[in-house]
């Protein structure tokens, strides 16, 4: 038996929760004209060293990924855009798939999460993305940056368009404050950006799911890693 240990509401993008700063509908003005930027995006993240393959929908993408992944031992990064497309149980048919979010009867979290750190693939999604080619994730346990970074042997990461902004700055931005809130509200947990629902109150509350910050500024080394870029909304 499986069971998902978050639970994603029904609501998954800013404008739900109603965050209203100017810079919040300034980074959403950006991802919904993403599409005439994408060439300047792929072409960035290449020279960063990534392999990238863009799609119109994401139907495309998770055809593409079923056909990629086959017979592999997968592991995935805690990641709503993943559940969206439902890769779990789609990859799941002929891969051995773990996920932090489909936690067996008598596992917890922690105990799957560490399991996604030996697999051959990992999938995990990020934070923000700049045109100019950097990738932004913050994480509270560290179980999808340490993923995303070594021990695999491909790594994908899975981005919608509402990920995008224009700046390394503002993709930090975007992180700490539309998509951390977004997330600690996600998981039910205390804190003030989670209360609130509008930015990053830099809190030290022991439930604080911002404790540390990656910037992916090049490809890791010796690690294959592709960025699938849809030109929809996935995740927060």
């Amino acid at each position: 038996m499986v069971k998902q240990c978050w639970i994603l509401p029904s609501v998954s993008h800013p404008e739900d929760l109603a965050i209203v700063s100017g810079k919040a509908k300034e980074l959403q003005l950006i991802g919904r004209e993403a599409k005439m930027n994408s060439k300047k995006l792929i072409r960035s993240l290449e020279s960063n060293g990534y392999s990238v393959t863009y799609f119109e929908r994401k139907a495309s993408a998770v055809d593409y990924l079923n056909n990629e992944i086959d017979q592999k031992t997968v592991g995935f990064g805690d990641s709503g855009t993943l559940v969206e497309m439902k890769l779990f149980e789609i990859l799941g048919e002929h891969n051995s798939v773990v996920d932090p979010q489909h936690c067996g009867e008598n596992e917890s979290f922690l105990e799957v999460a560490k399991k996604c750190l030996a697999t051959e693939v990992f999938l995990t999604s990020v934070n923000a993305v700049s045109e100019t080619g950097e990738l932004v994730n913050i994480d509270g346990t560290g179980n999808r940056i340490a993923g995303s970074l070594f021990g695999h042997k491909k790594v994908y990461f899975v981005i919608g368009v509402n990920k995008l902004t224009a700046t390394l700055e503002d993709a930090i931005w975007r992180a700490k404050n539309i998509a951390a809130p977004l997330n600690a509200r996600r998981l039910g947990i205390r804190t003030p950006c989670a209360h609130k629902g509008n930015r990053c109150y830099d809190c030290s509350s022991p439930e604080r799911i911002c404790n540390g910050l990656m910037i992916y500024y090049k490809k890791m080394s010796n690690i294959e890693v592709e960025v699938i870029l849809v030109d929809e909304a996935l995740g927060l």
